[in-house]
């Protein structure tokens, strides 16, 4: 599911040949003592490789003093696989053509063919485990080692990584979700599943945030709870980490789903509103 791509590094990955250039969104925030970080929008998955070190953000990363993640141990498979796997457990769901509207289930019964999965392989798992792991249909094995967040993580080098979520944290809010909008979610999943591709790969690419804003207000986020929980809520708990972080000098470079920094719910705007100087430079 494409908005995923830029909303949640455990959801959906991608694949890979060619390298590609990238000019993605990067701003920096100054507090009123002169305190700095950086705002750096990620994708989290990608058909192929990515050239995303530009000069620019090279400078940023100089002069930072940590890198904020939403999930620091992504090369962790194992790890995130088992944290997956106790979540997701469910005995007694229903088959899963019977957890989505009665128009739905054409679309879904082609989705589960083309993830070579049957109707009620799904009968021991929560509704949002499911729509997961359907969004990532297609997908090779390696296809998230071409994501943003993942690479920056392997080259911190001498920076520190600091997690704002984490593997457990972020699948629990899927996890929490009553059941009605787990079937909302998945209804989501099976209905984008349809949809032409927009490529909006290439507005990470060129740094359109327009584009990716246009997508934080359909598909699963046109959901107010879907939206309040995957999004501004994060967004929101974000900010305060960011903001204690900057004010203490720590000069952080923020590194997270880049649909995180559209709008006036991003984080652009929220630590504006909290007194922060925040400038694009890319």
């Amino acid at each position: 599911m494409r908005a995923l791509a830029f909303l949640l590094p455990l959801a959906l990955l991608a694949c890979s040949p060619e390298p590609r250039a990238a000019h993605p969104a990067l701003w920096r925030i100054t507090d009123a003592q002169g305190h700095a970080g950086w705002l750096f929008g990620t994708i989290h998955s990608s058909d192929r490789p990515l050239k995303w070190r530009t000069a620019e953000v090279d400078a940023a990363l100089k002069q930072s003093g940590a890198i904020m993640v939403e999930v620091g141990n992504l090369a962790d498979e194992s790890e995130v696989a088992a944290t997956f796997a106790r979540l997701a457990r469910s005995e007694g769901e229903p088959p899963l053509s019977s957890r989505v509207p009665a128009k739905d289930r054409p679309a879904l019964a082609a989705l589960l063919k083309k993830s070579g999965h049957g109707d009620d392989d799904f009968s021991g798992m929560d509704t949002w485990a499911a729509a997961l792991t359907l969004a990532r249909a297609g997908a090779e094995d390696d296809d998230a080692r071409n994501g943003v967040d993942r690479a920056l993580i392997a080259q911190a080098g001498r920076l520190p990584v600091v997690e704002l979520e984490g593997a457990a944290a972020q699948l629990g809010l899927f996890d929490a979700l009553p059941e009605r909008e787990q079937r909302g979610l998945l209804a989501a999943v099976v209905s984008e599943a349809s949809i032409p591709d927009r490529d909006l790969a290439k507005s990470w690419r060129t740094g359109d945030m327009k584009a990716i804003e246009a997508e934080t207000r359909s598909g699963l986020l046109a959901d107010p709870q879907l939206r309040e929980v995957l999004f501004t809520g994060r967004n929101r708990r974000w900010s305060a980490r960011i903001a204690e972080a900057v004010r203490a000098g720590e000069e952080p470079f923020v590194a997270v789903g880049a649909a995180h920094m559209a709008g006036p719910q991003g984080l652009p705007a929220m630590l504006t509103k909290q007194g922060f100087t925040v400038t694009r430079v890319e």
